[in-house]
């Protein structure tokens, strides 16, 4: 079992920026594809970025420009970075990972990930 630990949310108020982190301990970073999604209370879980080893980035089309993705190989740590806050961004987010050994599959949907953080909670208001 992987560990993905998250951190950095909070709250924030609208037009804030906040970083999320995510340290995946057993993964080597080239070999990893990583995700962040997001939780709504009431809604499904939806893919907000993907990052892959190769460093090629997807992101969820409604975010693009506000959030990005990236990775330091050294630290075994995936970032979010989220700009320009809106009250519909609250949400718990995830940290997600799949080993490339696993096979391709489409980078933001929830079954393409076998290992799962805890998530951390994100509230703008």
């Amino acid at each position: 079992h992987v560990q993905l630990v998250e951190s950095g949310g909070g709250s924030v108020q609208a037009g804030g920026s906040l970083r999320l982190n995510c340290a995946f301990d057993a993964y080597t970073p080239t070999s990893v594809r990583m995700a962040w999604f997001r939780q709504a209370p009431g809604k499904e879980r939806e893919g907000v970025a993907s990052l892959a080893s190769d460093g090629s980035t997807i992101y969820a089309n409604s975010l693009k420009g506000r959030f990005t993705i990236s990775k330091d190989n050294a630290k075994k740590t995936v970032y979010l970075q989220m700009t320009s806050l809106k009250a519909e961004d609250t949400a718990m987010y995830y940290c997600a990972a799949r080993a490339n050994f696993m096979g391709a599959r489409p980078p933001l949907t929830f079954g393409t990930y076998s290992d799962w953080g805890q998530g951390t909670q994100v509230t703008v208001s």
